[in-house]
């Protein structure tokens, strides 16, 4: 099983990076976080899971061991597959969504494609209690009934609020970021809309 990668961003695709390991090139699929900070030629080290099914393998990849971790938590539960569970983590930090799950924020959750009323309630109704009082939600100042989360996660809701959809939010943030190097959410936002609005 391979759990950690260690090598150069060689590609970037619109939901995976390809990484260089000594000459092997890894495909992953990344949270949106992730891919958004790559760039070609920079050094990553990834935590992995290795999804199997009859007629795929496929390479999780994520920023951190705990990001992983939450994967794999919201996996065990019936109803979310892999695809549902990046989806999750692409439009929230991990932060904000276990305190979602402890708060039973079930608008919150149902905000995400492909996470519908009885999905969300099985996420809270399986996980709720394993966040309640969780260290990383108390080491950062986070409440229950009002999540945290970083400028790029706010910035895709605030896209996603406006109706605009998730792989073009995605995609014109991602531009944003290679260009503007650090931004508040904002800035972002503003940005993001000049180029998905643009004035004729």
């Amino acid at each position: 099983m391979i759990g950690m990668l260690r090598g150069k961003v060689w590609e970037i695709q619109s939901e995976r990076l390809v990484i260089d390991v000594q000459g092997t090139g890894y495909l992953l699929t990344v949270p949106y976080g992730l891919l958004a900070k790559a760039h070609p030629g920079q050094e990553l080290v990834v935590y992995t899971h290795v999804v199997m099914r009859e007629d795929d393998l496929s390479l999780y990849g994520f920023s951190s061991f705990e990001e992983k971790q939450l994967f794999l938590q919201m996996l065990s539960v019936s109803g979310i597959g892999p695809k549902a569970a990046i989806s999750l983590l692409s439009t929230f930090g991990a932060v904000q969504i276990e305190s979602a799950i402890a708060s039973e924020n079930l608008s919150l959750l149902t905000k995400v494609p492909g996470i519908g009323k009885k999905t969300a309630q099985r996420l809270i109704l399986e996980l709720k209690e394993k966040f309640r009082g969780h260290n990383s939600l108390q080491a950062e100042g986070v409440s229950y009934s009002e999540p945290s989360t970083n400028t790029q996660s706010e910035a895709l809701q605030t896209l996603l609020a406006l109706g605009f959809g998730l792989d073009e939010a995605r995609q014109t943030l991602g531009q944003v970021l290679k260009v503007g190097g650090e931004l508040t959410t904002e800035e972002q936002v503003k940005k993001a809309l000049r180029l998905l609005a643009p004035r004729s």
